[in-house]
């Protein structure tokens, strides 16, 4: 039984180290029987792609995590903001609550500035004065295959925030402010 301890030990510290070329050692030494976070993202207006594990048990990674924050960044200047790291942790639990931990999930839109947030306001309706993309705590998202009022209804039952479902425009926004929908 130790030996299969230290192989899954040894299994996961690789799969980590094979996340970021950042991982801290403390990192590598996490418990055989902590569960991996993993997030497999699509931007839609960038065009890159992300794979990477950002959680181990209750640890989070700092490379992975800078790296979600860059893939995030407001896709009109380049500006990269720190996101809240429950957001991650929102994105994950909702596709662990679809029945699909695997799934890639579109990003429509990430972190905002407030230069970007007003050029959109200005734009057309449904653009809050104070998004919380601003605060780098909102994702607008689809996952494909799953049709969006399902994803909306699967981020309701989670209860962790707002849930914004924008049919005509076929996606969901998912927040870690107060819990509210529209």
């Amino acid at each position: 039984m130790r030996f299969k301890n230290l192989l899954i030990a040894s299994a996961i510290s690789l799969l980590a180290l094979s996340a970021t070329p950042t991982l801290r050692a403390a990192d590598a030494s996490l418990s055989a029987d902590a569960v991996s976070y993993r997030l497999h993202l699509y931007h839609l207006h960038t065009g890159e792609h992300l794979n990477l594990v950002y959680r181990i048990g209750d640890q989070y990674l700092d490379g992975p995590i800078a790296e979600l924050n860059h893939f995030l960044r407001d896709h009109r200047s380049g500006d990269v903001k720190n996101y809240d790291i429950r957001e991650f942790d929102l994105l994950h639990d909702l596709l662990v609550k679809l029945g699909r931990p695997d799934s890639e999930i579109d990003i429509v839109c990430g972190y905002r500035t407030p230069a970007s947030n007003s050029y959109l306001r200005k734009r057309g309706p449904g653009v809050a004065l104070n998004s919380q993309h601003i605060e780098a705590k909102a994702i607008d998202i689809r996952i494909p295959g799953v049709p969006t009022a399902e994803v909306r209804d699967a981020a309701l039952s989670l209860q962790r925030g707002g849930v914004g479902y924008y049919e005509k425009s076929d996606f969901v926004h998912v927040d870690v402010g107060r819990v509210r929908s529209w």
